[in-house]
């Protein structure tokens, strides 16, 4: 199988990742992608391996959805800039980076920008205690919030943060196995699961991590290029419900692609496929 490396930069920089870098395998199914976050230990590591095999040689499982609908990611970025991307992106649920000391302005600016029937979710990355998410999470709850992911660090924070968030709340940081999503279930930790597909293992990988976490799963993604989102956008619509978009409306967040069609939502969906890599374009990054 051919292993082809790639780089691409980020039009802004997420939780200080400025590059997409890793390769990507051709095999008898297609193209898969191998692109590690630089803070993924290596365990991770190996698991977005597997995914990258595990798309290039085998078919996507049976879909449950002929579209998926996702959500644009909106990164740390001035409030300005905020409400210009989640207007620019078309899509109904909006979810915004927060955590920092401009996470209030910048819901408020994107609360504004799109008015009341955008759907708002948030994402701190871990970066309170459940104290502190509890006060920040008050102040944020009048722009009328989805779901908060990832207010704490743990699944045991969570645990003791869920039912006072004013929120539904959901994990994602700390599902990086199938083993972590059970523990959610005993823990009754989170209302929701997030799932990065590359980190866990894959497709089929993921698939069983939803249905062990025994609450809504939302498929997400790693900033992968257009081939790891077709896996992100494979897992959204083998998922038996869909009562949340999901977080594969990241592709214009890349200065560019590997295809010539990127999957950039339209009108806020995606439709499950297979996009085929221009080695042209690759030979560019």
């Amino acid at each position: 199988m051919r292993r082809v490396p790639f780089s691409i930069a980020l039009r802004h920089p997420v939780m200080g990742v400025t590059m997409r870098s890793g390769y990507l395998i051709e095999g008898p199914a297609g193209w898969g992608e191998c692109s590690p976050l630089p803070s993924w230990n290596d365990a991770e590591r190996s698991a977005a391996e597997r995914s990258a095999l595990e798309a290039a040689t085998l078919p996507f499982p049976a879909v449950a959805r002929d579209r998926v609908a996702v959500n644009a990611m909106i990164p740390r970025v001035a409030p300005d800039v905020a409400a210009a991307l989640a207007l620019s992106s078309g899509c109904a649920t909006i979810k915004i980076k927060v955590g920092d000391e401009h996470s209030i302005d910048r819901v408020a600016a994107v609360r504004s920008a799109c008015g009341p029937r955008i759907k708002l979710r948030l994402d701190a990355n871990g970066a309170w205690d459940v104290e502190t998410a509890m006060r920040e999470l008050a102040r944020l709850a009048i722009y009328d919030i989805e779901l908060v992911e990832d207010p704490v660090a743990s699944l045991e924070e969570l645990a003791a943060l869920r039912g006072r968030a004013g929120m539904p709340v959901a994990a994602e940081t700390s599902i990086r196995t199938t083993a972590d999503a059970r523990r959610l279930r005993r823990l009754e930790a989170a209302d929701a699961v997030v799932l990065k597909p590359q980190r866990i293992g894959g497709v089929r990988e993921a698939l069983r991590a939803a249905e062990e976490s025994g609450v809504p799963a939302i498929a997400s993604s790693a900033l992968e290029t257009s081939v790891g989102l077709a896996v992100v956008v494979a897992v959204a619509a083998s998922l038996p419900d869909a009562p949340f978009a999901h977080g594969a409306g990241t592709a214009s967040l890349l200065e560019s692609d590997v295809v010539d069609h990127p999957l950039i939502p339209v009108d806020g969906w995606l439709a499950p496929c297979r996009p085929t890599v221009n080695l042209q374009l690759l030979a560019g990054t």
